[in-house]
């Protein structure tokens, strides 16, 4: 078994350094959680609207009108319907970070470059840019232009093809003409790739981007296969020590919300929820106490241990894994470099994944509503607020399962360690009445 493990681990370990070094992946990581505060706050304001409770309802109206479901949705309007923009300000950000050239500047020719490539809709009374185009359709766009702006930006700066001001200019007004010559080398390349787009069938980069790489990857990622295949990768990452969850969210995470929007776009709109996994599927009802659904081992290190090692440890490791937190546990045991351990950790959130999704796929549970609840909110409140009291029910059960599935393999590791305990403590008795001996 440790022989398999090694020889897994020299195939994964330089797949997984590559991916988690990768400047790309991790300016798309990083760029995210500039977005994520604004996210759940959006997701907290189309909850408000959405509770399913009929004299609340009718206070609401009541106080503010019948339109009154319109003052909160504006919020999530602005919000997560305009995710892209953030995005796009997050990863220009990291690449600038990345680079050692001017962030704020960077961030603000990624921006315009994307507005460059956004489509204009003309109307009787004026034109305007679709709000649509800043939303979930449009964030792989938005993710490319980042990139792709952020790389012109420091190449030509690298050229030293800027123009630099005398020591005595203030540094923000030598700032300003320094990304002049950069600036423009953006636009150019962005207009022309706007005009090429217009002699294509495609019209935009945007319908490009969307019907050739977005939808593909987005019928992919919400596929039952594909995730399971995705936990599996992560599990055997996080048994060598290597944290899969950065390593899988860098890949993952876009596309796993993008498809939460557009499940809280179709929610707000009362239509039918079009996708069963997202990243709220994945976040709440696959990760139950953190990393392959540990919960169950938290309580069963809690409440059952024989061992001083494995009591201490559930003390300690319970009320982090009540908020997905289960690095305690992964270290602590140790889970990684662990054959025992290794056979549930692995197993679980597969099966996790597949009860969630057939109980989804089925209509016994509703499917999540695209409110995006921070990763740490624990079970069953989770559960009851992205998919009503049947996600709390499945969540409950999903715990009573990754308890029975731990508990085996905890027993054995558990019986080990009080074994070494009490063998120790017997040496520590025999070794006492020795000397107790030879000093009378």
């Amino acid at each position: 078994m440790n022989t398999f493990l090694e020889k897994l681990q020299a195939k994964l370990g330089p797949i997984a350094y590559k991916l988690d070094s990768n400047r790309y992946l991790s300016a798309i990581k990083n760029g995210f959680f500039v977005a994520m505060p604004l996210l759940i706050i959006g997701s907290m304001f189309l909850l408000v609207t959405q509770l399913p409770i009929k004299p609340y309802i009718q206070f609401m109206e009541s106080v503010l009108g019948k339109d009154w479901m319109s003052l909160f949705l504006q919020v999530n309007n602005m919000t997560m319907n305009a995710m892209t923009l953030f995005v796009i300000l997050g990863i220009a950000s990291e690449m600038a970070k990345y680079y050692s050239v001017d962030r704020g500047s960077t961030q603000a020719i990624a921006l315009v470059g994307f507005l460059i490539l956004t489509p204009i809709t003309a109307t009787e009374n004026g034109s305007f840019l679709p709000l649509s185009n800043f939303g979930a359709s449009g964030l792989f766009v938005g993710m490319i232009t980042a990139i792709l702006a952020a790389e012109i930006f420091r190449w030509v700066v690298q050229k030293g093809w800027t123009i630099k001001m005398p020591e005595s200019v203030p540094s923000n007004v030598a700032k300003s003409f320094s990304a002049l010559i950069p600036g423009f080398f953006v636009v150019i390349v962005f207009n022309l790739i706007r005009i090429g787009f217009t002699f294509t069938s495609y019209e935009t980069a945007q319908n490009f981007i969307f019907e050739v790489l977005q939808t593909p990857l987005l019928a992919l990622g919400s596929s039952l296969p594909a995730t399971l295949i995705i936990l599996l990768f992560e599990a055997l990452l996080w048994s060598f020590g290597i944290h899969g969850s950065n390593i899988v969210g860098a890949v993952m995470q876009p596309i796993w919300i993008a498809l939460t929007v557009e499940n809280a776009q179709a929610f707000a709109a009362g239509e039918t929820l079009p996708n069963i996994v997202n990243y709220q599927f994945y976040s709440n009802f696959v990760k139950l106490g953190g990393s392959s659904a540990t919960i169950g081992l938290a309580i069963a290190c809690l409440f059952f241990a024989k061992s001083a090692q494995f009591k201490t440890l559930g003390k300690l490791s319970f009320a982090p894994a009540i908020f997905n937190i289960n690095e305690p546990l992964v270290f602590g045991i140790p889970i990684v470099l662990n054959p025992m351990m290794l056979i549930p950790f692995v197993i679980a959130p597969l099966l996790m994944c597949i009860l969630a999704y057939t109980a989804m796929a089925t209509g016994i549970v509703p499917l999540t509503n695209g409110v995006n609840l921070p990763w740490t909110m624990p079970p069953v409140i989770a559960g009851l607020m992205v998919s009503g009291w049947r996600g709390a029910v499945l969540q409950i059960v999903q715990i009573l399962l990754s308890f029975g599935l731990y508990y085996p393999f905890f027993k054995m590791e558990d019986l080990k360690a009080y074994k070494v305990e009490m063998e120790g403590l017997a040496t520590s008795e025999e070794t006492l009445e020795t000397e107790i001996t030879e000093s009378v």
